[in-house]
């Protein structure tokens, strides 16, 4: 019996040990990059953002030329990169991106966080539809043969 209460003890000790190994700690939790759920999400754009936001500016990097150019995108608009069957749209930006579930929204209309919902077409075919993080430029990163894309600036509305 005695012998059992030890095991018994000595288990939970060890699950007790393992669990707290686990856990992080907060400052590591803040440098750790969004993630976007892959279930179906809802983007709510709060009013406290809403309209406060008129473009974001992206860098392109054409691999082929070996060329960084930035482009200037307005929100809700088609841009059709120069040279190429792309067009880009930003169809959202959070200044403070935050997933609540799988609700993707702002916490704040400060510079937290700040993500750009994109899609690019080729050729009128939608071939990406995801977020860029101006914090963490390879999170979730669209690859193209020979176009990358950096979100790197904002410009508030007038």
């Amino acid at each position: 019996m005695q012998r059992l209460m030890k095991l018994t003890v000595l288990s939970l000790v060890a699950i007790g040990f393992a669990a707290g190994c686990n856990e992080r700690d907060p400052k590591e939790q803040s440098s750790v990059p969004p993630r976007v759920a892959e279930a179906p999400s809802t983007v709510v754009v709060p009013d406290q953002v809403k309209g406060k936001w008129k473009a974001v500016q992206i860098q392109v990097a054409d691999k082929n030329a070996r060329l960084r150019k930035v482009y200037t995108v307005k929100i809700g608009s088609d841009f059709k990169l120069p040279g190429s069957d792309l067009t880009l749209k930003v169809e959202t930006f959070l200044p403070h991106f935050v997933m609540e579930g799988t609700t993707l929204t702002s916490q704040s209309n400060d510079l937290v966080n700040p993500a750009a919902q994109l899609v690019i077409r080729e050729k009128g075919k939608e071939i990406y539809k995801g977020w860029l993080f101006s914090l963490y430029p390879t999170t979730h990163a669209f690859q193209h043969p020979q176009y990358g894309f950096t979100l790197v600036d904002y410009q508030p509305a007038s």
